[in-house]
């Protein structure tokens, strides 16, 4: 089943990629692979934040353990399950690849059962939420879309506020190096967390916690591939985030 997941998972990038199918092939067995190695050999290793103790998260599905993702999920998850019947949002289809759910899902790209296609500034949903979470997708806002605005970021950020009720709490990750426009923001406080927190990648598999002292000149892709430092913000009204 795992090599067929990732079969499909490169049979998916191969139609974006224009590549022939037999590369198709040969990428899915060495994803499923890696990923029963990783099950097997490294299913009991972790990592560290805020204190507790986190697996990192493998799945054939965008090959997590190649990147972000196999630390975002794990701590957004053990977040999404604790708020589990209250109102949540998730901006960016990224869960629904991994796990069964019920909350609402924003996504304006994205074509998906459920999924609600709107660009987030244009975003009314009716109702207030108790959490929303996002996974590595503002970074795109405004910079990786056909009409640029440095500044959308911010608009997105301040649109998600309001749909928050008196007491909701946002949670969102994104990477450090591939926006400058945000990591511009960041440097400048002009995002408003209420706590802020950085994973950085230490080898291929390891990340470890640090601050923004240490991470401040890190660029995309240097020295490990892809992703090296994740920025973990929290906007809050009234409590602290508990994990």
């Amino acid at each position: 089943m795992d090599l067929i997941n990732a079969l499909l998972f490169r049979f998916k990038e191969t139609e974006k990629e224009k590549q022939p199918i037999y590369k198709t092939f040969f990428k899915g067995i060495k994803t499923g692979l890696e990923y029963l190695y990783l099950k097997i050999f490294k299913f009991n290793e972790n990592f560290i934040f805020r204190g507790g103790k986190f697996n990192y998260f493998y799945y054939p599905y965008n090959a997590t353990w190649r990147n972000e993702r196999m630390v975002e999920i794990p701590i957004i998850w053990k977040i999404v399950k604790k708020y589990k019947g209250k109102n949540i949002l998730e901006f960016g289809n990224v869960l629904s690849h991994y796990f069964s759910f019920e909350h609402d899902v924003l996504d304006k790209y994205e074509k998906d059962k459920g999924v609600i296609n709107k660009d987030v500034i244009d975003f009314e949903p009716g109702k207030k939420y108790d959490l929303i979470v996002s996974i590595s997708t503002l970074e795109h806002v405004g910079f990786d879309e056909t009409k640029k605005d440095s500044k959308k970021i911010l608009k997105a950020i301040e649109k998600l506020k309001e749909c928050l009720n008196e007491k909701g709490k946002m949670i969102i990750t994104v990477p450090f190096g591939w926006n400058p426009n945000l990591d511009r923001f960041l440097k400048e406080k002009k995002i408003k967390f209420t706590e802020e927190y950085y994973l950085k990648k230490i080898s291929k598999n390891k990340w470890i916690e640090t601050n923004y002292e240490d991470i401040k000149n890190k660029e995309y892709d240097k020295p490990h591939s892809r992703v090296d430092v994740v920025v973990v913000g929290v906007i809050e009204r009234k409590e602290i985030m508990e994990l």
